[in-house]
C-alpha cells in the first residue's frame, strides 16, 4: 500500500513539474533550435559579404569562425537565462578563464593581433620585396600569427606578426618602381664629362632599367684618391639585383673602353732627408 502511495505521490510530482516547467523547456528548445539555425544564416550573410569587398580568405576564415562562436555562446547564455539558470556567475567565470588564457598567451595574442591588422590594413602583400625587422625578402605567405619572407639568399624568414606591426616596414614593391643607388669612382685626371656621357649611354643600353624616370650620374663627392660619382638607374623590383650587379660590371667595361681610370685608394709618402 505505502508503495502505491509513493509511486503515486511521485507521478504527481512528475506531472506538476512537467505542467510547471515543460512551457520553458519547450520554449528553450526552439530558442535554441532557431538560434542556431538564425546563427548559421548571419554567418553565411557576413561570408558573403566579405567574399564580395575582396577580403583575404584567411582573414574570412577567421571572422566566420569568431563570429560562429561568439554568438553560439550568446545563445547559450540566453537558453540557460530562460530555463531560469543564474547566469551571472557564469559569465563571471567566463571572463577570468578568459582573462588568465588572456595573461598567459600575451605574445601569442600580440601576434595574433598583429595578423589580423596586417591582414586589414595591407601594408604588404604576397609577392612584395620588403624591409623589416632587419630582413630583406620578398612576401611568401601571411598567416594570423607569421609572415614568411624568402630572402635573397633562398633563406626562409618566419617574423612574427606581433613584432611586424610594431616597427617598422619598408614595401619596396608598393610603387612599382626602385631606384638603384650605385657609386662609381674615377681618378682626378679623368674627363668627368666624358665619364657622365658614358655611364648614361651605358644605362641606356640596359633593357631593365627604366626610361621613366630618368637615370641620373652625378658628381656625388670629392674623395682623397677619387672623384666620386653617384649612379641612379630606376627599375622594377623584380630587376633590382640585375640591374644593381650588371650596371657595376658594365660601367667598369665601357669606362675601361673610354680610357677612364678606375683609381685605387694611393698615399704619398714624402722621405726627408735629415740634415748630419
Amino acid at each position: 500500500m505505502d508503495a502505491n502511495v509513493n509511486i503515486q505521490e511521485l507521478s504527481d510530482k512528475v506531472l506538476s513539474l512537467i505542467v510547471e516547467k515543460g512551457p520553458t523547456v519547450l520554449l528553450a528548445i526552439i530558442t535554441l533550435l532557431i538560434g542556431l539555425k538564425v546563427v548559421k544564416v548571419v554567418v553565411k550573410l557576413a561570408l558573403k559579404g566579405l567574399a564580395k569587398s575582396s577580403t583575404d580568405e584567411t582573414l574570412q576564415s577567421f571572422l566566420g569562425s569568431f563570429l560562429t562562436w561568439t554568438l553560439k555562446i550568446i545563445l547559450f547564455i540566453s537558453v540557460a537565462s530562460t530555463l531560469g539558470i543564474q547566469t551571472t556567475s557564469f559569465v563571471a567565470v567566463l571572463g577570468a578563464a578568459g582573462l588568465a588564457v588572456g595573461l598567459a598567451l600575451q605574445g601569442t595574442l600580440a601576434n595574433f593581433a598583429g595578423g589580423v591588422l596586417c591582414l586589414l590594413f595591407k601594408p604588404y602583400k604576397v609577392g612584395d620585396l620588403i624591409s623589416a625587422q632587419g630582413e630583406l625578402g620578398v612576401v611568401k605567405d601571411i598567416q594570423i600569427f607569421t609572415t614568411t619572407l624568402l630572402s635573397p639568399e633562398n633563406k626562409t624568414i618566419i617574423v612574427p606578426n606581433g613584432a611586424m606591426m610594431n616597427g617598422n616596414i619598408t614595401n619596396i614593391s608598393k610603387e612599382g618602381k626602385i631606384r638603384v643607388d650605385l657609386t662609381i669612382g674615377i681618378s682626378y685626371d679623368s674627363d668627368i664629362k666624358k665619364a657622365k656621357e658614358i655611364l648614361l649611354q651605358t644605362l641606356a643600353s640596359d633593357s631593365n632599367v627604366l626610361k621613366d624616370p630618368a637615370a641620373f650620374v652625378g658628381v656625388k663627392e670629392l674623395a682623397d684618391s677619387a672623384i666620386t660619382l653617384a649612379v641612379r638607374p630606376w627599375t622594377t623590383p623584380e630587376h633590382y639585383w640585375n640591374v644593381y650587379f650588371g650596371t657595376l660590371e658594365n660601367c667598369k667595361i665601357a669606362l675601361d673602353e673610354g680610357g677612364i681610370t678606375i683609381p685605387f685608394p694611393q698615399m704619398d709618402v714624402h722621405v726627408k732627408e735629415l740634415a748630419k
